[in-house]
């Protein structure tokens, strides 16, 4: 075997308590309870707690690790975490090294500072932290500190969810339990239990940390306020899958072998479209894993990014006028028994629990649209969504055209055949024929199904896959127990499963569409199926609790009514203060680098100036630069005053949702209109005398 194979192979997952440490270090009896807990097959026995904690201990101590932490997920979008050494003092003074089962199972982080949407006061500090033991622990280096992380939950002293980690728990179950009731409709005896899995892809720009530490806008919000066009940007489309940089190469192999001792299966690595971009795929897991492991994921792309003097930037829209960056979520089902039930087959006209699935699956989105719309919106995808690079805000389905021509069948009565894919000849004798696919993939729509998953393309690259899986999870679900009540309860059941495909055929395919998702021609088509198109992130976040999505999350048990309200203030007020921070950033880099930069070179013109013209020379040309700086130096003056007082009268806003709408209707556009002023200067002023990193120096130079 090459030495590069055994490396990876010993290094991956050495950092994780996985299945074949806790069989090599557990008894044989706790190891078979813990297994059963991980596949869901009963609750976790507290008796057995302390000694998998003990286990833990001694793994983590060996590795070097001084400290544990309850690691979790709070409605920041980040991850959150407190390390408590083991270490006990004894009577005598000295000191031993213990972890209990309790300190396994519970912590009690301070709850009253992170966001709580009103669930909590201020006062009401306690909140607890529970183990997910369905997700491996596992062990962080953070330079020379080593601690063993639990993956846990967050919820409050009253139980409510305070985390997205709660939910998405929430939502497999309910999943779980009604995939497999239709299953069991169905006839399928062997499978006991359905598992929503997950391939999040993660798209980044990398830019060069000495133009990073001159750029105030991307310190503070991830994403340049400022900056001119570059001469040359996308439009040659030669970064896409193109030759990577010796010094990125470097930077992702750095990545890959870091997740790989935490058990994540780094799997894809390329260039993106834009210049400066890129991409890391992962292998499918339980959509709770995979939720941490992409939590890892761009935590270790950032801290490896820093010894490579990168910066990660991870914001949906860092450099306007290219493409951003998103986080395709590849989202399936698959039973305990390996059957993963969005597999067509060779014939899917005749795959009853495929139609099932994915008829339910169609219908789901048809009917809960708005709600996903909802669960990817906030400020960097407002940048991104409906641009030339990413779906648009309408939420429609790529099926192809296989699984079209079933759909539509199914409509008109069954479905009796299925399009096979063909043999492509390339015309070269060297070349041996390929075998080509039943239908084309689609990167321009939201929702496409592509081979054995669907791929949720609306996900915005900063944000955690929680919160639009388990929005996916629990639509879904919705939609299985009303089949399951159908079938439960019928005589003849396929004759059920084919009145309910129909009415699912008819209804829905208005959601269908497998053509360009980029075109206006697709925004008129769709207003005439009246399907919804949200393009702001405020005017989707309303939507959130209308009462039909209220009432899907509290019949699968996932949030109740206090819970998802509270989502919905923290959504908002987020996004008004993200804004805010930009507008104040503006402010700052205008007033004291933009402005006094074009004063500079105005005065070296006009000095210029009045030189040439003492000498009776004509100056026209330089009189001209001179006009042209000073009207955008006063255009950019009354802007920043404008931007100054609306900035202040939106501070006086105390209504969240006022707030957030004020700042869409007001403070953007105020935003915007000093952004055009200002680089139009940049296009105008000295470059030596420009203070800001320009688009080509980020995006070109490494």
């Amino acid at each position: 075997m090459d030495k590069s194979c055994e490396a990876i192979t010993d290094i991956f997952g050495s950092n994780v308590f996985n299945d074949s440490v806790m069989r090599e270090r557990l008894p044989k009896d706790v190891y078979k309870s813990i297994t059963k807990t991980t596949e869901g097959h009963q609750p976790l026995d507290p008796a057995l707690a302390n000694v998998i904690a003990n286990a833990m201990k001694d793994w983590a101590i060996e590795k070097g690790a001084t400290h544990y932490c309850h690691w979790f997920q709070p409605m920041t979008g980040l991850t959150a975490e407190k390390h408590d050494s083991f270490i006990s003092p004894t009577s005598d003074g000295r000191t031993m090294m213990e972890f209990s089962g309790k300190e396994l199972c519970q912590g009690e982080p301070d709850a009253s500072s992170f966001p709580s949407g009103g669930l909590r006061a201020t006062f009401e500090a306690r909140g607890y932290t529970a183990w997910d033991c369905t997700s491996p622990v596992f062990i962080k280096e953070d330079g020379k500190n080593i601690t063993l992380y639990i993956p846990s939950a967050f919820c409050s002293y009253t139980g409510l969810a305070l985390d997205k980690k709660t939910p998405l728990l929430r939502s497999m179950d309910a999943l779980d339990k009604q995939a497999t009731r239709v299953l069991s409709a169905l006839g399928n005896k062997t499978s006991k239990h359905v598992t929503a899995t997950l391939g999040p892809e993660q798209e980044y720009f990398l830019v060069d940390r000495s133009y990073y530490k001159k750029r105030l806008d991307l310190i503070l919000t991830g994403r340049t306020l400022f900056g001119a066009a570059s001469p040359r940007g996308q439009e040659m489309d030669d970064h896409y899958f193109g030759t990577l940089h010796e010094r990125v190469a470097s930077f992702m192999h750095e990545v890959n072998v870091e997740l790989w001792k935490l058990g994540v299966s780094a799997k894809t690595q390329h260039n993106e479209v834009a210049p400066g971009q890129y991409e890391l795929a992962p292998v499918f897991a339980t959509v709770n894993v995979a939720t941490d492991h992409n939590q890892l994921a761009m935590e270790t792309l950032q801290k490896v990014a820093n010894r490579h003097n990168f910066i990660c930037l991870l914001h949906e829209k860092p450099f306007a006028g290219i493409n951003g960056s998103g986080k395709h979520n590849n989202w399936s089902m698959v039973t305990d028994d390996g059957i993963n039930l969005l597999d067509p087959g060779q014939t899917p006209h005749d795959n009853m629990v495929f139609l099932v699935m994915l008829c339910g699956v169609v219908r789901a989105v048809d009917k809960y649209a708005k709600l996903l719309r909802a669960s990817v919106a906030n400020t960097g995808n407002e940048h991104r969504l409906g641009a030339n690079e990413a779906p648009p805000a309408i939420v429609s389905i790529f099926l192809g055209e296989q699984l079209t021509d079933i759909f539509n069948q199914l409509a008109n009565g069954d479905a009796t055949s299925s399009r096979q894919g063909e043999e492509l000849k390339l015309g070269v004798s060297t070349l041996p024929p390929l075998p080509k696919d039943c239908t084309d993939r689609n990167r321009t729509s939201p929702f496409a199904f592509t081979g054995n998953r669907f791929e949720f393309r609306m996900v915005g690259s900063t944000q955690s896959t929680a919160g639009p899986t388990f929005v996916l999870n629990t639509i879904v679900a919705d939609i299985l127990a009303e089949i399951a009540d159908e079938l439960e309860k019928a005589k003849n059941v396929k004759s059920s499963v084919q009145k309910i495909l129909r009415k699912i055929a008819n209804e829905h395919s208005r959601i269908i569409f497998n053509g360009d998702n980029y075109t206006d021609v697709w925004v008129v088509e769709a207003e005439k199926r009246q399907l919804p198109n949200i393009r702001s992130t405020v005017g989707s976040l309303a939507t959130i609790m209308d009462e039909e999505n209220v009432g899907v999350f509290e019949r699968q048990k996932v949030l109740s009514k206090a819970e998802l309200a509270a989502r919905t203030e923290i959504l908002l007020e987020a996004y008004s203060m993200q804004i805010n921070i930009e507008a104040l950033t503006m402010i700052n880099i205008v007033k004291r680098q933009i402005l006094p930069a074009s004063a500079e070179y105005s005065g070296k013109l006009a000095a210029t100036v009045a030189s040439i013209s003492s000498t009776g020379l004509c100056s026209d040309y330089q009189k001209e630069m001179l006009e042209t700086v000073s009207e955008l130096i006063g255009s950019t003056g009354k802007a920043l005053k404008e931007l100054e007082a609306i900035t202040k009268e939106c501070a006086d806003i105390k209504e969240i949702s006022d707030k957030a709408e004020f700042c869409r209707d007001k403070v953007i556009p105020a935003m915007c209109q000093l952004r055009q002023f200002a680089d139009e200067l940049e296009t105008n002023v000295d470059a030596s005398l420009w203070p800001l990193p320009t688009y080509a120096e980020m995006l070109f130079l490494k």
